[in-house]
Formats: structure tokens, C-alpha cells, sequence
């Protein structure tokens, strides 16, 4: 073997190792927003579990608001529907922005449950009520939370995932681009509104 056809095997081998290493850096990075979206279906399953005891609460106090109260459960049945489906597949950025947009549905009916229950001060002092909705806003923030580490977990993996040469092996071995988990609000689009009569 000539020292040339040594050099050019040796060059093939570096090159295929720094490859290999792209390839299970994606791999590693894909897997870590997987596991991180999993802690928000966990916190979304609780989420979704405390919501039909609300409700079941409320019904007692809010008998002439049934269609409130149904809206929140449907919206609360679709956001179900949408986080089995993203969680059977979280890397699929259309599950991921239908899981974002049935929970932003879900957001605007309990916001919408919470403006009308105000109206009913005997639901404000029943124990019950309150604590499922300390419990609800104690997971709501946890949920948060779950969202800002799976979004950090997405960025890096699509960095990772655009940068020269991790390019090509991502497009050649199918690591494609996902969603980043943005629940939109309208409360959260509007203006403050602000009076100083």
C-alpha cells in the first residue's frame, strides 16, 4: 500500500467518524426534546384531569351557565384529543401546533369560565372550588414551565440541525424541523387598557 492510499483511507475514516457524530448528536438532541415534551404531557394530563372536577364543582352554583360550562368541556376534550396525538408522535411540528392551538382554546374557555364565576360569590367561598382552582393554576404554571424547557430543547436541536455540514445528515437521514409549543392567547394579544379616573 502506497502512503497516498494510506492518507486517502485514513481521510474516508475521519470523515465517516465525524459523520457517525453529526448523525447521533441529532439523534441525542431529538431525543431530548421528545423526553422534555413528555414532562408537559404529564403536567397536561393533570391539567386535564382537574378540569371536569371544576367544572363538576361549579355546576352546583352555575346552573344557568350550562353553555359555559359545556364549552370549557369541550375545549377541555379537544386538548385531550390533541395531546394523545402529540404525544404519540412529538416530532411532528402539524401535532405539536393543533396541541398548541387546542390548548389555546382551552385557555380562552376557562378564562371565559373564570370572568362568568365571578358573578357567583358562593363559588369564591366553597373550599372545594378553591382549592381545585390553587391546584390548576399551581399546574398551569408547572405546565409553563415543562413548555420553556421543551422549546430551549427544540432550539437547540434545530441550530444543531441547520448548521453547515449537520445539514446534509439531518436532510439525508430525515431529522426534520418540529414545532416549538406556543399556546397563543388572546388576553395575552390585547392591549393593556389602562384608566387613571
Amino acid at each position: 500500500m502506497s502512503v497516498s492510499t494510506m492518507i486517502g483511507i485514513g481521510v474516508i475514516v475521519v470523515l465517516v467518524i465525524y459523520l457517525i457524530s453529526i448523525y447521533n448528536k441529532l439523534v441525542s438532541l431529538k431525543n431530548r426534546f421528545k423526553n422534555a415534551f413528555a414532562q408537559i404531557d404529564v403536567q397536561l394530563q393533570r391539567r386535564h384531569d382537574l378540569i371536569p372536577n371544576l367544572v363538576e364543582s361549579a355546576k352546583a352554583y352555575m346552573k344557568h351557565e350550562k353553555d359555559t360550562l359545556e364549552k370549557v368541556m369541550q375545549a377541555r376534550n379537544q386538548a385531550v384529543t390533541a395531546t394523545k396525538a402529540a404525544a404519540q408522535h412529538p416530532d411532528d411540528g402539524g401535532k405539536i401546533k393543533q396541541l398548541s392551538q387546542a390548548e389555546g382554546m382551552l385557555n380562552k374557555a376557562l378564562a371565559n369560565f373564570y370572568a362568568v364565576s365571578e358573578n357567583y360569590p358562593d363559588i369564591k367561598a366553597n373550599q372545594t372550588m378553591q382549592q381545585l382552582m390553587e391546584e390548576l393554576t399551581s399546574t398551569e404554571n408547572k405546565v409553563g414551565f415543562s413548555r420553556q424547557a421543551y422549546n430551549d430543547s427544540v432550539m437547540h436541536y434545530h441550530t444543531y440541525r441547520e448548521q453547515f455540514p449537520n445539514n446534509f445528515i439531518s436532510g439525508f437521514f430525515g431529522f426534520k424541523e418540529t414545532e416549538m409549543f406556543e399556546v397563543e392567547s388572546e388576553e395575552v394579544k390585547q392591549a393593556v387598557k389602562v384608566s387613571f379616573n
